[in-house]
């Protein structure tokens, strides 16, 4: 029986990600399901610790000072003693680097926010403290501090020293164990293929420059399962609101079976189209040498057309049908896998800026709105060139890439090095608000994302006189809310 340990050097970083399908037993489940919300809670309390401490002493806490306070709080409270302590230290640790991307101004994250009981459990650990034993050729098992064996389906092998390991379910209840493993391996050396354009659209997923055909993914839920979905969503309006008038709110086990089967129809479509994405980008970046894809800004993309109360939207249902038609297509899951696929097969991801490639004419590089007559058709009005208005695109993608690559254009997202390691990179977008407030007091209120916090760290409406509202606080839980520490 060969024993794999956590261990190595510091200096190594975890550079791979594992994931595995986790079986563990019933009782193993329910103990999972317990720390999982244990570390949800002491997510929230922590953050909201860190903020009722900057409001009423100006200090930030880290980690470190509030690993002590956990120290004691696990003497105290028996459903937290009850976590391994690594895990609780693990959580804070995350949150440090919450609040290092948020004041990043590089970086996209917002403000940490707390964490829902219908959010997805996670229990993160170091990678020191679990063990992987391998059984079989097709099955393995990892040792959990308080827990023991559990045994996982071994579908690929580690390759390397484990730097961290996360377990999560997902809304179906299916339990999975994700690990960060250093493989030491290094960019692979250019492969020296052909170069591609490709363009990310709604009805067709992706069209290649070189190919006379749309690459076409299937259905993610078939038409009887699209109509089963639809009819499990009415019932669990219908029992939300029989729930809410005559059991005040209280679920029966009616409802908890609704959602139930609502969350495997979604985790059926969500495996569907993770399944595709990941054979269309590893196609994309092990055959070419070159893929060039447009820097789309997906969330402003996909916005609401709703408005303002005072201002209403037009056109809403069809915006919102619109955005589940580009969001069920994932283009930033795409150009993530991209970007480290391309880096393993010697292959380079290169983002162009997305305006007009729509109307501009691949063969002669006229820009004319005119030129795109329908929603599939492209008829160039200088040269008279016709094509696919989808595969026009994808050879103008590629020819502002090369163009790119000799200095004549730009490419890569607002993001930089950390989201498009390969290309070229271009300033980042302009924000709302001059500058990142070190800690505003409620990040789920409309208030933290006014642009009056340019100036720095400014009060809140929740707070006066620099006591907490009685009835409006930070977090909203009440004063008794466990904490951990004075």
């Amino acid at each position: 029986m060969k024993v794999k340990r956590a261990g190595g050097s510091v200096k190594d970083p975890a550079d791979a990600g594992r994931k595995y399908r986790l079986h563990p037993t019933s009782q193993q489940a329910e103990r999972l399901n317990n720390w999982g919300h244990t570390c949800r809670a002491v997510w929230n309390v922590a953050l909201e610790q860190r903020l009722y401490v900057y409001q009423q002493r100006r200090t930030y806490l880290r980690a470190d000072e509030q690993c002590r306070y956990l120290t004691q709080a696990r003497h105290d409270l028996d459903w937290l003693g009850d976590l391994p302590s690594q895990a609780p230290q693990q959580v804070l640790r995350h949150l440090d680097q919450a609040y290092e991307n948020f004041w990043n101004v590089d970086h996209p994250a917002g403000f940490p926010r707390f964490k829902k009981r219908t959010s997805r459990l996670v229990i993160p650990l170091p990678g020191q403290a679990v063990r992987v034993t391998k059984l079989s050729r097709k099955w393995a098992c990892v040792r959990i501090p308080k827990l023991g064996e559990v045994k996982f389906r071994l579908t690929r092998p580690l390759g390397g020293s484990i730097k961290a390991a996360s377990i999560r379910r997902d809304g179906a209840g299916r339990w999975y164990v994700s690990f960060g493993v250093h493989t030491g391996k290094t960019a692979a050396l250019p492969n020296g293929r052909r170069p591609v354009g490709v363009d990310f659209g709604v009805k067709q997923a992706a069209y290649l420059s070189d190919e006379t055909a749309p690459r076409l993914m299937r259905r993610t839920l078939t038409e009887g399962e699209e109509r089963r979905l639809t009819g499990l969503e009415r019932r669990r309006e219908r029992q939300l609101r029989e729930a809410k008038s005559h059991r005040g709110g209280k679920y029966s086990n009616r409802l908890r079976r609704t959602l139930r089967a609502i969350a495997e129809l979604k985790a059926r479509q969500a495996r569907r189209r993770a399944d595709f994405t990941h054979k269309l980008t590893t196609d994309l970046a092990k055959n070419h040498g070159l893929v060039a894809i447009e820097d789309l800004r997906v969330k402003q993309m996909t916005r609401s057309a709703r408005g303002t109360r005072a201002e209403p939207g037009t056109h809403v249902a069809q915006k919102a049908g619109l955005n589940r038609a580009v969001l069920d297509n994932v283009p930033g899951e795409r150009r993530r896998q991209l970007a480290y696929k391309c880096l393993a097969y010697g292959s380079e991801l290169v983002l162009v800026q997305p305006a007009r490639t729509s109307q501009t004419c691949g063969a002669c590089n006229h820009w004319d709105p005119a030129s795109r007559i329908s929603r599939d058709a492209f008829v160039c009005t200088r040269c008279g060139h016709t094509d696919d208005a989808d595969h026009n695109a994808s050879v103008v993608i590629l020819s502002r890439a090369v163009r790119g690559r000799t200095g004549t254009d730009t490419a890569a997202g607002h993001c930089g090095e950390q989201h498009a390691p390969t290309g070229h990179a271009r300033p980042a977008m302009p924000r709302t608000r001059a500058g990142r407030t070190r800690e505003p007091l409620n990040p789920s209120s409309t208030v933290a994302q006014q642009p009056s916090y340019t100036e720095g760290y400014k009060e809140s409406w929740q707070v006066n006189a620099g006591r907490m509202s009685k009835n409006k606080r930070v977090s909203g839980h009440p004063r008794d809310t466990p904490k951990l520490g004075p």
